[in-house]
């Protein structure tokens, strides 16, 4: 692709357009459905964040599979979530009853259920914008650095929750990122993911 001479390539910068639409349009217009935030934000990420980028890949004809749409080295992706999630999970223990963290995330016991949900659902489809779609699209293009870059834009989605937290997701996005790139797969950043995000909101809803 020639842009006033500017030589891109198409299907890369393509992927690098609409991620970044897909964010802006995110944080414009929230879906409002009236079943609570946390359902309404994972089903607008469902549609944002996995079938848009699927929709994309298709038409520029690759395999999602080869975005970590698989199931890839499952060994190496359980041990590595389970070793992760209990390396994070005593500092979760510690900072979860934070007044900033207790505000951003405490739950009614009425709307719990459908915020776990919600917000599993929501992390999984984001799992696959940042470490499948974007990071697979950049390294192919600069190799492994591609886990880092792809680490930005996932940070500054975090802009707004508690400071702390935001300060922690270029670490955190930088171990989803590895463990995708190791398993081929987003499933286990997503499981992962899942887990750390559930466990914040049941401590900083008791």
């Amino acid at each position: 692709m020639n842009v006033a001479g500017l030589r891109l390539p198409l299907r890369e910068t393509t992927v690098v357009l609409v991620t970044t639409l897909v964010l802006v349009f995110d944080w414009y217009h929230p879906l409002v459905l009236g079943i609570g935030p946390e359902i309404s934000l994972g089903l607008s990420h469902v549609g944002l964040f996995l079938a848009v980028p699927l929709l994309t890949l298709l038409l520029l004809r690759e395999r999602p599979s080869e975005f970590g749409l698989r199931i890839g080295e499952w060994r190496i992706g359980l041990a590595a979530a389970v070793v992760l999630a209990a390396l994070a999970t005593p500092a979760i223990l510690l900072v979860s009853g934070l007044p900033d963290f207790v505000l951003y995330y405490r739950q009614e016991p009425a709307d719990l259920p459908g915020a776990l949900v919600g917000n599993a659902v929501n992390v999984a489809a984001a799992e696959f914008l940042f470490r499948g779609f974007l990071m697979w699209t950049l390294i192919r293009i600069v190799g492994p650095l591609g886990v880092v870059l792809a680490t930005f834009p996932f940070v500054f989605t975090h802009l707004g929750k508690p400071e702390l937290e935001t300060l922690s997701t270029f670490f955190g996005g930088l171990g989803f990122g590895w463990i995708a790139w190791r398993t081929r797969s987003v499933l286990y950043g997503a499981l992962l993911h899942a887990y750390l995000v559930s466990l914040i909101v049941l401590l900083a809803s008791r």
